[in-house]
């Protein structure tokens, strides 16, 4: 049996598993990130919870294959280095070379959506196929696309920014600066900011209820709930939300025609009553309509799990 590291880097925590070659995680360990921090003191968290976890599953280091790690922002995977990542204050970070040197192993490096899509390509909702683009609706949208069995990301390391193609022109501003991105409309946070607005304009709403009397506990499961109750303002809500969500997945399968898009993040917890709707949209306007294949719609099936996956099979997908 073969083992491999795989090392999820996040704002809020550090966790790293040892994957086997059939792609199961057998144990894993984690630690607080931090931030903010030095990249070299992360580094060295980050490796003292892969020596606990190899060491929890019993194994050593002489027993791992090597070391992947999904890391925010842009990792440039030719020199190793994070050249960009925003919430870690990373600004050319030599992530890799310094890894190295601490495993004495080889270090593989992504983009921590990258890594988490092709985490759903080995072992998740896109497993089986050749080409996947998995997109997670959290703060923002994050995606990771695969082709032919290998993470794209363009000329630069920089690409797979579908939350940032825009769907409405001077539209909601983005955090990015530009307006009227897709993950404006479509990300977790677009659904609570439409939830709120909602609310303010209908006190009658049951969403209120949802929310026990205080509109900052509104989340992305509030629309839904509502609607579930029967609640005419959470249900168009919840429409208003699917028809940009739809909009932007029908924009990637026409550009790639992936076998499969999955959907992650804590909406696609929703399932068919997020699925169905959004699939009935999709078929009529995607352009191959009229195909005899088309592209999967599916919820995503690894949960947190995916970028540690992912990040341990980086070996076979750069």
């Amino acid at each position: 049996m073969k083992y491999y590291v795989g090392i999820d880097l996040g704002g809020t925590n550090i966790v790293a598993g040892i994957v086997d070659e059939n792609h199961e995680i057998i144990t894993k360990a984690d630690v607080k990130t931090n931030l903010p921090r030095d990249y070299k003191a992360i580094a060295d968290d980050m490796v003292k919870v892969s020596f606990e976890a190899v060491e929890k599953a019993g194994l050593t280091m002489d027993q791992i294959e090597w070391i992947g790690v999904g890391c925010p922002g842009t990792v440039n995977r030719d020199t190793g280095i994070v050249e960009y990542a925003n919430n870690l204050e990373f600004y050319n970070a030599p992530l890799t070379e310094y890894l190295e040197n601490k495993f004495n192993k080889k270090v593989y490096m992504d983009n921590d959506a990258n890594a988490a899509g092709f985490g759903e390509f080995v072992a998740g909702a896109a497993k089986g196929t050749s080409s996947a683009v998995a997109i997670t609706l959290g703060t923002g949208v994050g995606s990771g696309i695969i082709l032919d069995g290998k993470i794209y990301s363009g000329s630069n390391f920089a690409g797979a920014e579908i939350g940032h193609s825009v769907l409405e022109v001077d539209g909601n501003l983005c955090t990015c600066g530009r307006r009227g991105c897709f993950e404006t409309y479509s990300s977790a946070t677009a659904l609570i900011n439409m939830t709120k607005k909602a609310m303010e304009a209908s006190k009658e709403t049951a969403m209120w209820e949802m929310a026990e009397g205080d509109i900052n506990k509104a989340s992305g499961k509030t629309a839904f709930d509502g609607m579930r109750a029967g609640d005419k303002v959470a249900t168009e809500v919840v429409n208003e939300y699917i028809k940009y969500l739809a909009a932007g997945i029908t924009n990637v399968i026409n550009i790639f025609q992936p076998d499969v898009v999955c959907i992650g993040g804590g909406i696609s917890k929703e399932k068919e009553t997020l699925l169905a709707p959004l699939r009935e949209i999709v078929s009529k306007e995607v352009y191959s309509r009229y195909s005899k294949k088309n592209t999967k719609l599916v919820a995503a099936t690894l949960g947190s799990e995916a970028g540690v996956i992912g990040a341990a099979m980086l070996g076979f997908a750069i």
